[in-house]
């Protein structure tokens, strides 16, 4: 085998004074594993709070105008409790905080949600004029809503609602992701 030839001995290749791509590309391959962790717990949370919201205004609109609309503030406070407890035990992995980070995490999903609320009624008419589901509309319409929300909601979620204060060794206090 000749120098050149020896895998190692290679200065040519652009990746010869790079680190190994285990150590180059761990922070990487966590993130995509909390991130893949977080759109788990997000479908099924997704499911649920859509199947709540479809179920309410299943029960509530026959029974007042814009049931849709109090069907959609109930389920997103529900699931979002559901939602809390799924990221912090499985995706964040945050130890006690437990209503600091609930907090955190309804103005994250508030935040996030809001629009999508103030979107639904025209949303609804919208589909109502433009596609035959005239009493689907309104289930169509949440579905809408509820996908204005996805990326948004992790990143503040990592950095805002499950984030975590961590003592330096000089003394200084940093946020730290737990």
């Amino acid at each position: 085998m000749h120098m050149q030839d020896h895998p190692i001995a290679r200065t040519d290749s652009p990746s010869a004074s790079s680190p190994p791509p285990a150590r180059a590309t761990w922070p990487h391959r966590v993130l995509q594993r909390q991130f893949l962790r977080y759109l788990l717990v997000g479908a099924w949370n997704t499911a649920f709070g859509y199947g709540l919201f479809a179920w309410l205004t299943a029960l509530l609109q026959p029974r007042m105008h814009y049931g849709y609309m109090l069907a959609s503030a109930l389920s997103n406070l529900i699931s979002i409790t559901v939602a809390y407890l799924g990221y912090k035990f499985f995706v964040f992995k945050t130890q006690g905080n437990y209503l600091v980070e609930w907090l955190r995490c309804l103005l994250v999903y508030g935040m996030g949600t809001i629009p999508g609320l103030l979107l639904l009624p025209f949303f609804v008419v919208g589909i109502e004029r433009l596609t035959p589901l005239r009493h689907g509309a309104p289930y169509a319409a949440g579905a809408l809503a509820l996908a204005i929300t996805v990326v948004y909601s992790f990143f503040g979620h990592k950095h805002f609602s499950f984030r975590s204060r961590s003592v330096e060794p000089n003394g200084t206090t940093e946020r730290t992701q737990a």
